[in-house]
């Protein structure tokens, strides 16, 4: 299967980047301009917390060349749903209550065109005063992408890692979602996965590498440079995307700054690890 591999960054607006990544003096209107000469794909992030303009998002086109992609959250109002930091079970995925919020994102991200690449379903890890198991969430899950519009691509973030079992992998191969596949502190590796289940599930693979907040926090608050060497598991994910990427036509791999603490130098060194055994 011919297969490409598209790595970037959470989100390109850091103006810590500015002197590490962006010349100095480049002003914030044209970071994502210089960010389009580095990598061929970026994660939207903020999309989580507002949904954006139709008007900037034809500018976000604009300012990125013909090959390039863009990825996108859906709405904290449909994944998360909640005041304050505790999820709404009742509201979350909650077709009807959500539909116009559905609508005016998935109209939005269609301004991009052939740069839209895949929306992504990011959820938060649920105690059990949310969801007490797995199977309410599992069926409000499958319920919503079974009415999502067949013309966008979507991905799955899971952020309990005893809900990463067959009947999860069942509901996202039948509607053609992708099960992210997350570096995160309390998840398993994606390495790990397959002793528990095969992590494909839709023609496309996204991994995301998002570390331990609370741990690089202590050390640093700032976006410059790395701070935690995370050079063995990057050299696994290598290993990973190399294993899984033939078996799909498009992979994406996204690091945010909270992973080593400057997300390029950490997608620049996941590209040197991949070209290292070949192009």
């Amino acid at each position: 299967m011919s297969s490409s591999i598209r790595l970037g960054t959470s989100s390109w607006s850091s103006k810590d980047w500015v002197g590490p990544f962006y010349p100095p003096g480049t002003p914030a209107a044209d970071f994502l301009s210089v960010y389009a000469t580095h990598f061929d794909a970026v994660e939207t992030d903020a999309t989580y917390y507002r949904i954006p303009s139709r008007e900037m998002v034809r500018s976000w086109a604009k300012k990125t060349p013909d090959h390039f992609v863009m990825t996108a959250k859906f709405p904290h109002s449909i994944c998360h749903a909640g005041e304050g930091s505790l999820p709404d079970a009742e509201k979350l995925l909650d077709i009807e209550g959500t539909i116009e919020d559905r609508n005016r994102f998935l109209r939005t991200m269609s301004e991009l065109g052939p740069k839209c690449g895949p929306l992504l379903l990011q959820f938060p890890y649920f105690n059990k005063r949310v969801f007490s198991h797995a199977k309410p969430f599992f069926e409000k899950l499958d319920m919503y992408l079974s009415v999502l519009p067949p013309d966008f691509r979507f991905a799955v973030e899971i952020r309990n890692k005893t809900w990463l079992r067959p009947e999860l992998m069942e509901i996202l191969r039948r509607h053609s979602a992708a099960l992210v596949l997350v570096d995160q502190a309390w998840m398993p590796h994606g390495d790990e996965l397959p002793k528990r289940i095969h992590p494909l599930t839709s023609d496309f693979l996204y991994i995301r590498l998002l570390g331990d907040r609370r741990k690089i926090e202590e050390v640093t608050t700032t976006w410059g440079r790395e701070v935690i060497d995370h050079s063995d598991r990057l050299a696994r994910w290598a290993k990973v995307i190399r294993a899984l990427a033939p078996e799909v036509h498009e992979t994406f791999a996204f690091a945010n700054n909270h992973y080593a603490g400057h997300g390029p130098s950490t997608v620049r060194r996941l590209r040197a690890l991949l070209e290292r055994d070949g192009p």
